[in-house]
């Protein structure tokens, strides 16, 4: 252990209890809840928040989303989401306009600004999941990708497009 004279000898970390440490789900979610402080942190030093990333990585598809197509795809308050927009358009990311369909709707579209900042900020998490991921190699990742989507699309509507490759069939003697 390594002394912080400021502050006594380093304690060893916590061990979490065996009985959720052999839960998959338990594993899964406290790793996700690592990654997401990790993005959360990082993106923060960027003067950005996860939203923002998300709303940009949405609104890059290429198709002008309304406000509340938008706060469904991310399970957002549509309330929370008009904070979010309107920082977002403030610092010229994104526009809104009247939706010439019916004029009650605003329709969202990304910027070149926009399109700039999202290209940062795919790099930031780019840099995080090389990290995070790092101690598995490239089979491994693509694998534990194919697992995810398989439960994201079965347990998730929002992802069902996620089908993953089937497996190969097994070969017969």
């Amino acid at each position: 252990m390594l002394n912080n004279p400021d502050m006594g000898p380093a304690k060893p970390p916590a061990k979490i209890a065996k009985e959720l440490a052999s839960s998959t789900g338990f594993v899964m979610a406290r790793l996700g809840f690592r990654f997401k402080t990790q993005v959360m942190a990082r993106l923060e030093k960027e003067h950005c928040e996860i939203y923002h990333y998300s709303v940009l990585a949405l609104l890059a598809e290429g198709s002008r989303q309304t406000q509340s197509t938008i706060a469904t795809c991310l399970s957002l308050d549509p309330s929370r989401l008009v904070a979010i927009l309107d920082g977002l358009e403030s610092d010229g990311l994104l526009a809104r306009q009247r939706d010439p369909q019916d004029r009650r709707r605003h329709v969202v579209s990304i910027t070149p600004d926009g399109e700039k900042q999202l290209k940062r900020l795919r790099g930031v998490v780019k840099e995080i999941e090389k990290d995070f991921f790092g101690p598995l190699d490239a089979d491994e990742r693509a694998q534990l990708y194919e697992l995810l989507a398989k439960l994201a699309a079965h347990n998730d509507p929002s992802m069902a497009f996620l089908k993953p490759v089937p497996a190969p069939a097994a070969k017969t003697a």
